[in-house]
């Protein structure tokens, strides 16, 4: 394959794709698809480029001559658009998350396996310094087998909640369960080990005044996990009152760790090192702490989350070249990062009890699940309905979402 033509959805969280394509050689942005005409006009303005052809309309934007569709439209829906663009011929790049319902993934999958395109889940806090060390640490053997793990993706969004949501009381962060986000917390742990989550159980954040202040239906949540192995694990991700980004292996040798985000002293960029020559022989015991800095480091550390968004694509348009020791995230992969997640939430409106999360590999599997809508969107769950809070639907005054339009309008006018 040649230059890789690439067609980027959503103009906000798309544009680290579009400054990929200008620094690498190997692909070319040449369409823009946005529902914000507005935002559309000024990106177009920003990239002033005449070979890039720009769509409010995404079934018009599927007739462009391109290679690559770049989904960065609202995380809730990925799927539909994952999958119209594959039957309309193009590999698929899909940012978190990869579907909303259970019957989303069956037919994610099955459209994967059926046109034979390549699909890449961009879930880009695996490629961060120290996840990624980590996992060519782990793959080398160096701590053993895996015996316990931890991943932490909280961010306290209220400051910026405006510049998210616009005010928008339907916008998918304000609807969202507390479990539904849970790839950059669970995702590391899943790449770094290999290992399918088999079982869960969730646990949601208490709701507060911030829920209230932002417009938002829940927070953040936590999944503890058994993996296949018989080994545990826990993610937490979501809005706590400081920020922190951090993940810990525990192997039958040693530990892995990086720094913690609220430490100030190079979070994920930093990692610490543990382990046992010899299992069981602690006087082999060897120790490190350094900055890991993976290939191509001086391109990657232009790009944000630490440089994970180029490793990220790097690796995804590697693998639609056809190389297959690109280290890219199929759908099946996706869908161990996410399910947990999704059956968390289960968990949590069922009491908490555990539930046992479904291989989508086994096509058997599949026909439990291909007419399952259960969600927390009306129009996409129809009878299969479920609160995002498990205590139920809590109010919110009207007058919050207004203050938030009123301050995007403001922001918005400013520019």
């Amino acid at each position: 394959m040649g230059k890789i033509r690439v067609g980027v959805v959503g103009v906000g969280r798309g544009g680290m794709m579009m400054s990929y394509c200008e620094k690498e050689q190997h692909a070319k942005l040449v369409a823009i698809c946005d529902k914000w005409a507005e935002g559309l006009e000024l990106k177009k303005n920003e990239l002033n480029d005449p070979d890039i052809s720009y769509y409010t309309d995404f079934d018009e934007f599927l007739k462009q001559d391109m290679d690559v569709v770049m989904l960065a439209n609202y995380a809730h829906q990925h799927a539909p658009f994952a999958i119209k663009a594959m039957r309309a011929g193009f590999h698929v790049i899909s940012e978190v998350l990869p579907c909303l319902t259970m019957k989303e993934a069956v037919e994610l999958i099955e459209t994967i396996e059926q046109t034979g395109k390549t699909y890449c889940y961009a879930e880009n806090y695996c490629y961060m310094p120290g996840p990624y060390e980590m996992r060519r640490l782990y793959k080398a053997g160096v701590i053993g087998e895996l015996d316990y793990c931890e991943g932490e993706y909280v961010h306290n969004c209220e400051d910026g909640w405006t510049s998210l949501t616009y005010g928008d009381p339907k916008h998918w962060r304000n609807l969202m369960h507390s479990t539904f986000y849970c790839t950059h917390s669970l995702g590391p742990l899943v790449h770094i080990s290999g290992q399918r989550p088999v079982r869960v159980s969730g646990f949601e954040f208490l709701f507060n005044d911030a829920n209230v202040r932002m417009g938002r239906k829940c927070r953040g949540g936590l999944e503890m996990v058994t993996f296949e192995g018989g080994a545990t694990g826990k993610s937490i991700h979501g809005d706590l009152q400081r920020n922190n980004i951090s993940y810990i292996i525990y192997g039958t040798k040693g530990r892995l760790e990086t720094a913690r985000e609220c430490t100030q002293m190079g979070d994920v960029s930093k990692i610490y090192v543990e382990y046992n020559e010899v299992e069981g022989d602690y006087s082999t015991c060897k120790r490190e702490v350094y900055d890991p800095k993976a290939d191509k480091w001086e391109v990657a550390k232009q790009f944000g989350h630490g440089g994970s968004d180029y490793y990220c694509i790097w690796n995804a348009l590697e693998k639609i070249a056809g190389n297959p020791d690109a280290d890219a995230i199929d759908v099946y992969e996706a869908m161990d990062m996410h399910l947990p997640g999704m059956f968390a939430h289960r968990s949590i409106l069922a009491g908490g009890i555990p539930m046992d999360i479904p291989d989508l590999r086994d096509p058997a599997e599949r026909d439990k699940w291909r007419n399952d809508t259960t969600c927390v969107i009306p129009e996409v769950a129809g009878d299969m309905l479920v609160p995002a809070y498990s205590k139920g639907d809590i109010p919110i005054p009207d007058e919050v979402f207004e203050r938030r339009q009123r301050e995007w309008q403001q922001h918005h006018t400013q520019r």
